[in-house]
Formats: structure tokens, sequence, C-alpha cells
């Protein structure tokens, strides 16, 4: 399996533990078995959360997508998807839980990269010398940066939502530049425009 599983009895002490799972914590499946799965592989910050999860399939009471962080034999840290499954033997009877991971280490730092340059740009917009605005495919204002209110006189939450030409554009421009932009919106880029 491409996922990590492990299993756990009763009293929470390992019964399963595949490749992947050995592979992402450093740990083999001879030392994981036997043992206290929380106390022995989990972090202390996550040991409670952890445990509780844990207890809760063991009631029946499963849980999908919980995230946490498990740092590795060598000190890697892994950030964790985890479901935990209530495991039954033939007579429905619990006899431990049954946990497998997804790995999501990369996918939450370029979710984290995503994340800064998408303020990054805000931070651009909003700070840049000219005025600089955006709107929706009906053509209501989404951005409005601190340039165009102090040269337009109206605040970005005044300005959010109105219709950009009907609201802000003189008439004797309001054809031309509704032209501009609904080229824009249909992917024609018009440079200079005054």
């Amino acid at each position: 399996a491409n996922a990590p599983i492990f299993g756990v009895d009763l009293n929470g002490m390992v019964t399963e533990w595949n490749r992947k799972a050995a592979e992402i914590s450093g740990f083999t499946l001879r030392e994981t078995m036997g043992k206290n799965l929380v106390a022995n592989f989990i972090q202390p910050d996550y040991r409670k959360s952890v445990s509780d999860v844990l207890k809760d399939a063991l009631i029946g009471k499963e849980t999908a997508n919980f995230e946490f962080v498990l740092k590795s034999k060598h000190g890697e840290a892994f950030t964790v998807l985890l479901n935990a499954t209530t495991r039954r033997d033939g007579k429905g009877n619990v006899t431990g839980v049954v946990g497998v991971g997804q790995d999501i280490t990369e996918l939450n730092q370029v979710l984290a990269e995503s994340k800064r340059v998408a303020d990054d740009l805000t931070r651009l917009i909003e700070t840049a010398n000219a005025p600089i605005f955006g709107i929706d495919t009906h053509g209501k204002v989404t951005e409005w940066n601190a340039k165009a209110s102090s040269l337009l006189g109206y605040s970005k939450t005044e300005a959010l939502g109105q219709n950009l030409v009907q609201r802000f554009i003189t008439e004797e421009f309001k054809a031309s530049v509704d032209g501009v932009l609904a080229s824009a919106l249909m992917g024609k880029e018009t440079a200079n425009f005054e």
C-alpha cells in the first residue's frame, strides 16, 4: 500500500505496521509490534488527541481526516491525515483500531507557499503607486487598492460590489472602458489604454 497503515489492539498496542508506515516513521515492524502506539511513536504534543481518536474508534466512533504531525525516528516531521476505523472480529466484537494515513507533508508545503505568494501579491497590489482595481465577470469591483481610493475618493469598502463602469467611469468613456473590460474578460489584453 502507498499509505501508512497501522493497527492497534484494545490496549493501544501495535498489531499492524505496514511498509509505508515503516518508511515514513523509520521504525520497523519489529520495533513497533506489541508496543503502545501513542506512548512510543506519537510526539508528546499530539499524544492526547491521537489517543482520543483511538479511544473513540474503540467505541465505534470513527474519525476521518484527522491531521497530526509525526516525527520520524530520525527527527523528520511528516504531516499525516489519518482515518481511524474500528476493527471487529467475525462476531462483531471490537478488537482494535485500524489507522490509514496519508502523508500530506508536500501538499501542506505547496499550500503554504501558495498562501505566501498570494499574500505577497495582495501586499503588492495594495501598496502599488498606481490605482489597481479588479472586477468579476459582471463588471462588479472585487479589488480596489489604496491608490485607487486616494485618487478617486472612494474607500475599498465603498467600491467593492459596485459596477465599475456605471459607478466610477465618466459618461464619455463608459462605452470604450466597457469594451476594453469585455475584451479582457475574454482573454484579450489591452496595454496603455487611456
